[in-house]
């Protein structure tokens, strides 16, 4: 099962990896956790790692992925549980509602959501993140997507 397990999360992370590793990585350091998020179009996924995962590959639909670790010896280094909301807006203030899922792995909790997008739009995303045994954060950032 761990087995299976993996080879179904290996090209998500990959995937997401090299997404994270086209952009500048992304994170909002709280002092005993670390909140690691990104957002990328979904037809970067490859089509098994979409379908294992419901994701809508399309150059028209952004996936946001938030993940949560714990510091150990000042470090991220382990993932933990946390009640996490996100939401968008535009820049003509239209509100874009962004329903995440926990995705938990052996060695993993993560929270993804879909969003569409258009061309050369540009979103700012607020997430909520209260870690189990933390205080409620929140990260806002602001990304412009290409979808031409």
């Amino acid at each position: 099962m761990k087995t299976r397990c993996f080879r179904l999360v290996a090209p998500l992370l990959m995937g997401l990896l090299l997404c994270v590793g086209a952009q500048a990585e992304q994170s909002a350091d709280f002092g005993d956790f670390v909140v690691y998020y990104n957002a990328v179009r979904t037809d970067f996924f490859n089509p098994e790692t979409a379908k294992a995962y419901g994701i809508t590959r399309s150059k028209h639909r952004a996936l946001l992925t938030i993940s949560v670790l714990r510091k150990r010896m000042g470090l991220a280094a382990q993932p933990v549980p946390a009640k996490v909301t996100a939401q968008g807006v535009n820049l003509s203030n239209q509100i874009k509602k962004i329903e995440l899922r926990e995705i938990r792995e052996p060695k993993a909790v993560y929270y993804i959501g879909e969003v569409p997008i258009t061309n050369g739009e540009t979103i700012d995303f607020t997430i909520t993140v209260q870690p189990q045994g933390g205080e409620r954060r929140t990260v806002t950032f602001r990304q412009e997507f290409v979808t031409d």
